[in-house]
């Protein structure tokens, strides 16, 4: 393997030493046989072919397109692919480097166990390219790692590249389904293998055809998939991470192989940066729970808990700039494992906006940043691509780097309809309802029917503050259409919020129901007072909601409630930090 990747062994990785007692732990959960799942719940697993959320098996003698993969009796076929996916290899890589150990023959023989327990092409864990395609990333970086170990025999690497060469192919051989009927992230993620694939293993028939196809396809797809103000196509914040490491990989491995990506490739990387950048405010790098979050994160290569989007945006920001948004190793470990041999011909930049109001208007985000230590994220946008959640007018708000008002996340993507309907659906959400409603109409897993495609917004400043007034036709199902307005002024140097919202068309018997889902640590420094078009104060109704803050997992929580029947609710919300 002579063609350049990160580092060519673990000699050239260009992170210092530094053993801690999260990684020496992290290290000893895998080696005693646990998984740990979504980024957070450890599981002990003894095979790759069951799940260990409902104890199903699933039949190695069947064909992967014979596989169900929504089933409730087998359950959420994630919990399956999670262990196969060998993310959790970067935590023994980084342990060995660390700690100075060389546990190789872990590494070699648990990849020899798996390609004992999955036949090509059988099973569920071939079902899903994308799960395919990282896992062949994983082993080729472990590959690259181990590369001068004993451990690694010629009998070792023949199989591995056999399984790794018919892996690709069959990626190839079905990329249809992603770049054709899905266009998000498994779209570029199996380009981006089918195109690394034809440059890191150029023996390969098929490499030069997988590199020239996976490279033009790959660069087609990020075009499509992501917009020039840096929002992206799924409006999600998790899957756009997943983007993020993506592009780092792309950008760097191309550099170091000396590939020219287009100028709009770089461009758009950049606005990613800017965006995401942007919107990094908790106090331990969390950004709002914004869209689908599935615990997504395929390449660990620090200590940071799935939340932290710091070492991630730090390592694409540094792919481009060879530059360290942080430089704390903390943060910073990420971007050097990929980006410690990189050599660039000349300096690139990358200008993220400061300024009080920056508004990403293709992904219908405005940001407001106060001189009070706030920072405010409002979402309405009209779809031209799939929605994920039914959360126009959501209003997330940050003060110090903690979030008071927040969104309630995911959970589960095949779980009960209710709770389907609450996280995805309008109600999991800072947003306005009409009775029960939903803002689009819900169809089967990830579907919405209705898209929100009406929407105007605009920006007032004055001496004391920011207002955005936004208006959307949603609620189909009242009338064909009704009409909600949110404007929301925030006072700049108060943490004072003022929320109008006015439902215009709707029917006199509808009634509106403003939902807020405060932090259950933060509730005694939040008050809100809500009056109806009457000047009548409106109590507020407590009643009980979830919070997902990592998937597979929810919480009860308390949801605040005003309702009128009238066509507008005028709400103050004040935060004592």
């Amino acid at each position: 393997m002579n063609v350049p990747f990160f580092f060519q062994n673990r000699g050239e990785v260009r992170v210092k030493k530094n053993p801690t007692d999260a990684l020496k732990k992290n290290y000893d959960m895998i080696r005693s046989g646990h998984v740990k799942y979504f980024n957070k719940d450890w599981k002990k697993v003894e095979d790759w072919t069951s799940n260990p959320d409902t104890g199903f098996q699933y039949d190695i003698n069947q064909h992967w397109t014979e596989v169900e993969d929504l089933s409730k009796e087998a359950g959420d076929i994630k919990f399956v692919w999670e262990r196969s996916r060998f993310s959790w290899l970067y935590t023994i890589i980084r342990y060995d480097h660390h700690y100075g150990e060389d546990t190789a023959s872990y590494v070699f023989d648990q990849i020899e166990s798996w390609m004992d327990a999955n036949p090509i092409n059988m099973g569920p864990n071939y079902k899903c390219s994308q799960e395919t395609s990282l896992r062949c990333l994983n082993w080729i970086f472990a590959l690259y790692f181990y590369k001068d170990s004993d451990q690694l025999t010629e009998a070792r690497w023949q199989r591995l590249v056999h399984f790794v060469y018919w892996q690709i192919k069959h990626v190839y051989e079905n990329i249809d389904f992603s770049k054709i009927c899905v266009r998000n992230n498994h779209a570029i993620t199996e380009c981006m293998m089918i195109y690394l694939g034809g440059v890191l293993f150029p023996t390969f028939s098929e490499s030069n055809k997988w590199k020239r196809q996976g490279l033009k396809w790959l660069e087609q797809e990020i075009a499509y998939q992501v917009y020039k103000d840096g929002t992206y196509i799924q409006h999600s914040h998790n899957y756009q991470r997943v983007l993020v490491q993506l592009l780092t990989w792309t950008i760097v491995l191309s550099e170091r192989n000396n590939i020219k990506l287009s100028k709009d490739t770089y461009q758009r990387a950049s606005a990613v940066v800017s965006y995401m950048n942007r919107c990094c405010v908790g106090l331990e790098g969390q950004l709002p729970n914004y869209g689908s979050n599935d615990g997504a994160l395929f390449f660990p290569l620090t200590d940071q808990d799935y939340t932290d989007y710091r070492p991630q945006i730090n390592a694409l920001n540094s792919s481009i700039t060879l530059d360290l948004l942080d430089s704390e190793q903390a943060i910073a470990e990420e971007s050097l494992w990929m980006i410690g041999n990189l050599v660039k011909k000349s300096k690139a930049y990358i200008v993220t906006a400061n300024e009080e109001y920056v508004d990403f208007s293709i992904g219908g985000i405005h940001t407001i940043e106060s001189e009070d230590d706030s920072f405010t994220f409002f979402k309405c946008q009209a779809y031209k691509d799939r929605p994920a959640h039914a959360d126009n007018m959501h209003l997330d708000i940050w003060v110090a780097g903690e979030n008071y008002l927040r969104d309630s996340g995911t959970y589960k993507y095949n779980t009960e309809d209710v709770l389907i309907n609450y996280f995805a659906g309008t109600a999991g959400h800072n947003s306005v309802m009409l009775d029960d409603q939903n803002q689009m109409t819900k169809g089967s897993r990830f579907i919405w029917f209705d898209w929100t495609k009406e929407v105007e917004s605009k920006v007032f400043r004055s001496t004391e503050g920011l207002s955005i007034k936004a208006e959307a036709k949603m609620f189909p199902k009242v009338n064909g259409g009704v009409t909600h307005e949110r404007t929301v002024t925030k006072n700049r140097s108060e943490l004072n919020w003022k929320i109008e919202d006015v439902v215009g068309g709707k029917n006199e018997e509808n009634k509106i129901r403003q939902l807020w889902h405060p932090n259950p640590g933060l509730e005694s420094r939040i008050a809100i007072k809500a009056i109806d078009d009457n000047g009548e104060v409106l109590p507020k109704k407590v009643i009980e909601g979830w919070w997902s803050p990592y998937y597979g997992q929810r919480e009860k929580v308390s949801v605040w409630v005003y309702e009128t029947q009238g066509k507008s609710i005028t709400t103050s919300i004040e935060i004592s930090a």
